[in-house]
């Protein structure tokens, strides 16, 4: 075997060992289809669970909503005239799509500064660290899956100021999360008991 096939061999099993599986899921409508297809979001989500209190369909209603699963997902660029990129729409990114600033208060906070959006255990806590601060600054409590997004969408000052309630088409996504996080938590259930 030639040395530069052999180097082409090595290269292409170094290239596979750091790739990350960033997609979604095939059946998002499915919590227990999730969690089998991925067994590392089932024990992220139930160390997060476990840490927090953030039941896991609320969590999981809510990654639907900011990512559909997708690890790498960011918002999409803003065009000028059309056609000339200018940047995108915010700093959002990963599963929970956090913003630049909170995801590193986030960091600071938890200690981890090495804490990445795009992996499923960093993005969970985030969510399991951000939503006990939207309990203990605004009252909402972790199982109110429709106040919580919305303090989450629009932060929790924007909540406790009430931007949210000008925002007909978020209020109207908010009800879809609760109403996906009620889906998740019935099927969830019932893949428990199998």
């Amino acid at each position: 075997m030639s040395s530069f096939f052999r180097a082409l061999v090595l290269l292409a099993l170094l290239g596979s060992c750091g790739s990350r599986e960033y997609s979604a899921p095939r059946d998002l409508d499915n919590a227990c289809n999730i969690l089998s297809e991925r067994p590392e979001y089932r024990r992220a989500f139930k160390k997060v669970e476990k840490k927090y209190g953030v039941p896991m369909p609320a969590m999981m209603a809510i990654i639907y909503q900011e990512s559909k699963f997708i690890g790498n997902n960011r918002p999409p660029h803003q065009y000028a005239l059309g056609v000339i990129p200018v940047g995108r729409q915010s700093s959002a990114m990963g599963y929970s799509q956090a913003l630049d600033g909170t995801w590193e208060e986030y960091q600071q906070a938890s200690g981890n500064r090495r804490a990445k959006r795009e992996d499923i255990d960093a993005a969970s806590d985030f969510m399991g660290w951000y939503m006990v601060a939207t309990v203990r600054e605004t009252g909402v409590p972790l199982y109110d899956v429709r106040n919580q997004y919305l303090a989450y969408h629009d932060g929790r000052g924007g909540y406790m100021r009430g931007t949210w309630r000008d925002k007909s088409w978020l209020i109207r996504i908010a009800g879809e999360v609760e109403a996906r996080a009620l889906l998740y938590d019935t099927q969830l259930r019932s893949c428990r008991k199998r």
